[in-house]
């Protein structure tokens, strides 16, 4: 609890061989299975490995019992690290069982959690969500050893959030919060646990805190070596790239991937906001190219459809929002849910269809009220704005740009500011690069010289040239130079 991993260590050692010394086999084999745990969350595989085969050969004659269940435990994250999930939440459930008929509360909690975590990762949400809530009663009813305290605050609260459930994932992390409160000298479980609070307190709106959060969690990542320092960076990056201190969140950004944390798409997202639209989809396209599981794709593609949007990749965006669409089916979330809605709006709205956009984005305003996520609202709802002005309906759109801008404000997030007031300043949502084609065939250039002075295939330009006419509600390249004197875009 005190963070002092190697002494941990060795004390168990010592313990393991003086009950071994004493003809306590069943002790020195939980002292063994809480070695292994420990080395194996170090990363320390082969001893960790070695001291399991040990304590599995200890037991080989004793009969049915709790230490068979912790046994189990590593087996049931090596399933996992195959991406074998239900075989997994099978040998946690037996684990389960041990626990349960040998009265070992800790047993069953660290158990359950990891069931439920594991059945969430197979897709099972409403079982795995279930088993989590039990895992959580043991908690809250202080029926636990403090380790096991906080391996379960932990598990549950990473389960959540890894498949969007934002709202017991906040219920937690607060309860964690307070559990911490009472234990000032604890390091253990203040790591990773932090970025989690820095994540729900930027979903808050409370960016100042998780600013701090996000920072105390990567200095002691950093002080204790844990692996997972590069989440820290990265969570710090988001944080200042949503800001706008954009050569902080460059430098974070590296820091995350120096740590081996994957920097994407938040990097890509980067590129994009300073206009390096072509880096911004080389990077999401190489990211998403890698990412294999549902829930990985889950948190690439709403930031892939961003990217390609803005690229004028239509099509790319509609497959990924369907994509999108069909993984979220799978995942009983309101908060993916709203994900969705956001990416399908933008997709309509792109594709010039602002009638067909407003049902969707309205849903995600409304879902995003219930979730209390001020910038998801804010950015929701300047597009909203964006239909009704494609629509002529000006004083709506008014309405909803000013309710966005007053979020925007009170958060500090410039960069979105800044596009806020491209769109009130008459380029109907317009992209960077639409506006810079635009002016180009308002000069009265082809599809092919446009090609050649912005480096892009011509394939681009036609799309691009598509997508602007659709925007602008016009068919004709005349009309749309009108409208590019008329808004003084040249």
């Amino acid at each position: 609890m005190l963070g002092r991993d190697d002494d941990t260590v060795a004390w168990l050692e010592r313990a393991h061989q003086q009950y071994l010394d004493d003809g306590l086999t069943l002790r020195a084999v939980r002292c063994a299975a809480w070695i292994v745990m420990n080395l194996a969350i170090r990363g320390e595989i082969g001893p960790a490995t070695g001291w399991l085969g040990r304590a599995q050969r200890l037991i080989a004659d004793e009969g049915e019992c709790a230490e068979r269940g912790w046994l189990l435990i590593p087996s049931v994250f090596q399933r996992e690290a195959a991406g074998e999930f239900a075989a997994a939440a099978a040998v946690a459930g037996e684990a389960v069982s041990l626990g349960e008929r040998f009265g070992d509360r800790d047993l069953f909690a660290v158990a359950v959690q990891a069931q439920g975590y594991m059945l969430l990762k197979n897709g099972q949400v409403r079982e795995g969500l279930g088993l989590l809530d039990e895992g959580m009663v043991a908690v809250t009813a202080e029926e636990l050893s403090p380790i096991v305290t906080g391996i379960v605050y932990c598990g549950v609260i990473l389960a959540c959030q890894e498949v969007f459930e934002v709202r017991r994932a906040r219920e937690w992390t607060r309860a964690l919060g307070d559990w911490w409160a009472l234990q000032p000298e604890m390091v253990a479980f203040t790591g990773r646990c932090l970025v989690h609070r820095a994540e729900i307190l930027q979903l808050d709106g409370a960016w100042r805190d998780a600013l701090e959060e996000a920072r105390r969690a990567g200095e002691r990542f950093v002080e204790t070596g844990n692996p997972a320092a590069g989440l820290a960076r990265y969570r710090l990056a988001e944080l200042l790239r949503l800001q706008g201190d954009f050569a902080e969140a460059e430098s974070a950004y590296r820091e995350a991937s120096g740590f081996g944390w994957e920097p994407q798409p938040g990097l890509a997202q980067l590129r994009l906001a300073q206009g390096r639209t072509d880096a911004a989809v080389s990077a999401i396209g190489r990211a998403e190219a890698a990412a294999a599981s549902p829930l990985d794709r889950a948190r690439l593609l709403p930031a892939y459809v961003e990217i390609m949007l803005a690229a004028g990749d239509l099509e790319s965006a509609r497959r990924a929002c369907t994509e999108l669409e069909a993984i979220a089916a799978g995942f009983e979330s309101a908060m993916l849910g709203a994900v969705v809605a956001h990416a399908r709006g933008s997709v309509h709205l792109a594709a010039g269809e602002p009638r067909e956009a407003l049902v969707p984005l309205r849903t995600a305003v409304e879902t995003w009220h219930r979730l209390g996520a001020p910038y998801e609202i804010a950015r929701t709802r300047a597009l909203v704005g964006d239909a009704c002005r494609m629509l002529g309906d000006t004083e709506s759109a008014a309405l909803e740009h000013d309710a966005a801008r007053a979020i925007l404000e009170r958060l500090g997030a410039r960069p979105d500011l800044a596009r806020l007031e491209s769109r009130a300043s008459g380029s109907r949502g317009l992209s960077a690069r639409e506006v810079e084609v635009l002016r180009l065939v308002a000069a009265g250039r082809t599809n092919r010289q446009i090609a050649a002075s912005l480096v892009i295939s011509e394939h681009t330009v036609a799309r691009h040239v598509q997508n602007i006419f659709a925007k602008l509600g016009v068919s004709s390249r005349a009309a749309a130079t009108a409208f590019a004197f008329e808004h003084d875009l040249v």
